[in-house]
């Protein structure tokens, strides 16, 4: 008697709502990818452009201080916010809290073996005529200015000193990753432009 193959046992069905509420959750996951992945490359070009914008901010504000009355607060607010290609107080663009208030200037002796010392404010010239005369009398005295220094620094940094400043993601999906208490915590360069001194303001001939 000749047997029939037995057919092979058929699968339940899945049912179409669990169905459904997987392919849900497999969007749901490929879209977060996604957007994880535009935003890590929309956060990553802007690193570098700060990471490039940060050393023509201290070039701006360098280039500008060497000519500047150093003894002229106005001027150098000026110069500050000009360094990051502004007319007013306020942040760089795209570049989150980082603005004029990070922009750092200081001024420079060169002392008799040809290393730089910093000048603390106290310890300046009485004016740009004073200095003049200092540098004239004596180029390596400890209060004749011979260089100008231009630096990104924490706002908090105590005087003649520079504290880090830490990256702030924009997108704040990336917090926990790139910020100062993330899993890998970020910090902007200090990006430091040392140039000589130029007039400082000083016009040859003016009262001081």
């Amino acid at each position: 008697m000749r047997t029939e193959p037995s057919a092979p046992p058929r699968r339940p069905a899945v049912p179409a709502r669990r169905a459904g509420g997987a392919t849900v959750v497999e969007f749901a996951f490929a879209v977060s990818l996604f957007f994880l992945f535009v935003f890590g490359m929309l956060e990553f070009a802007r690193a570098v452009y700060l990471w490039n914008t940060a050393q023509e901010v201290t070039r701006r504000a360098a280039r500008a201080a060497a000519i500047a009355d150093f003894g002229d607060a106005a001027a150098l607010a000026a110069i500050r916010q000009n360094a990051v290609f502004r007319s007013t107080p306020g942040a760089l663009a795209l570049g989150g809290d980082v603005g004029d208030g990070h922009v750092q200037i200081g001024y420079l002796s060169l002392d008799v073996n040809g290393n730089l010392q910093d000048i603390a404010a106290a310890a300046l010239p009485a004016g740009r005529g004073a200095n003049a005369r200092n540098c004239t009398a004596n180029p390596q005295a400890a209060d004749c200015i011979r260089f100008v220094r231009a630096r990104l620094c924490a706002p908090s940094s105590a005087a003649d000193a520079c504290d880090g400043i830490s990256y702030t993601p924009m997108v704040a999906l990336l917090a926990p990753l790139f910020s100062a208490d993330g899993l890998l915590p970020l910090s902007l360069p200090p990006s430091t432009t040392v140039l000589k001194a130029e007039s400082l303001g000083y016009t040859p001939g003016a009262v001081p």
